[in-house]
């Protein structure tokens, strides 16, 4: 009697079958769900760092015209070396490999900053008027 009763307490111990199927259905929905949102925030990323690199350079530029000997925009290196921006002494580093020009138009400087990566979603770039493709351009009179 005492050995049946063992079984029957045996039996008794743990989950279902079906019951740790639900729950990793559960884990599966909820996986589908997330994954794609998780990798749209990591693209965005991309296109956040092209706009925060496009900021930098817009600040080294300010900082090299606030000196009163720099009036001149000949003194500007364009090609300062790989994903990197220079004015003078102000070198700003891109981020990945994003690139960077700055080019003279009437009234101010038009920045532009290529996203290197490719990563950059185009509903992103789309709808915002600064996004030109994968190329965030900024212009400051």
């Amino acid at each position: 009697m005492k050995l049946n009763q063992l079984k029957m307490k045996a039996n008794e111990k743990g989950f279902t079958l079906i019951e740790l199927m639900i729950v990793i259905a559960i884990i599966g929905i909820l996986a589908a769900i997330a994954i794609p949102n998780f990798i749209a925030y990591r693209d965005k990323a991309f296109c956040t760092s092209a706009e925060k690199d496009a900021q930098s350079i817009q600040a080294a530029l300010a900082n090299y015209f606030s000196v009163p000997s720099n009036i001149s925009f000949n003194k500007y290196n364009n090609k300062a070396g790989i994903n990197t921006v220079a004015f003078g002494a102000d070198v700003v580093q891109l981020s990945g490999n994003n690139t960077g020009k700055v080019t003279a138009v009437t009234g101010g400087f038009k920045i532009t900053v290529s996203d290197g990566s490719g990563r950059c979603p185009a509903s992103y770039t789309t709808p915002a008027p600064k996004w030109d493709g994968l190329v965030y351009s900024l212009t400051m009179e």
